[in-house]
């Protein structure tokens, strides 16, 4: 998939650099609630056997001028009896914050997800202390549709979770 400024391409073993680096990075561990620790081994390994995986599809988002690998989205869970699945983003460093690209893939894959797959419903998490995050799927055409309480704890405090959905009759490329 291309837009503007962006390609996502397949998730894989080439891309276990920029993956590592995402995964020592302090704030975007907390942005996506990862507690775990990892091994750069585990994660080659886990990134080697996506390709055969028929419960998700992983993309890398790669800057369209320099290739440069700045995240990753996902479509997972899916629910072919009701046409749905979830749905994840996480941008590899905050340096990729605040540009627009989380907007940018998140309606590429959405495009994809309601054109190509034939999905009715996309849904995802997001936890209540990422607005921005909240923002950008509100501008890719989800809405909040519940709250989680007391869904995450981090660093000593209890965070709740928001659940957004987007559905196919709804506009996904609408301008900001």
């Amino acid at each position: 998939m291309t837009t503007e400024r962006l390609r996502l391409v397949p998730l894989g073993p080439e891309h276990l650099e920029g993956t590592w680096v995402a995964l020592q990075d302090p704030e975007v561990l907390r942005l996506t609630g990862t507690h775990a620790s990892f091994t750069r081994d585990g994660v080659a390994a886990w990134l080697a056997g996506l390709s055969a995986r028929d419960d998700r599809a992983d993309w890398a988002i790669l800057r369209a001028g320099d290739d440069e690998h700045i995240g990753e989205v996902v479509l997972n869970d899916p629910d072919a009896d009701n046409r749905s699945a979830g749905f994840r983003i996480a941008l590899g460093a905050p340096r990729w914050f605040g540009a627009g690209y989380g907007t940018e893939a998140t309606r590429a894959v959405l495009a994809h997800a309601f054109t190509t797959l034939g999905l009715h419903r996309v849904e995802l998490e997001v936890y209540a202390f990422n607005p921005r995050a909240q923002r950008a799927y509100e501008k890719a055409g989800f809405e909040l549709e519940g709250r989680r309480r007391d869904a995450l704890r981090w660093d000593g405090e209890w965070v709740d979770t928001l659940v957004m959905g987007c559905l196919s009759n709804v506009e996904t490329q609408q301008e900001d």
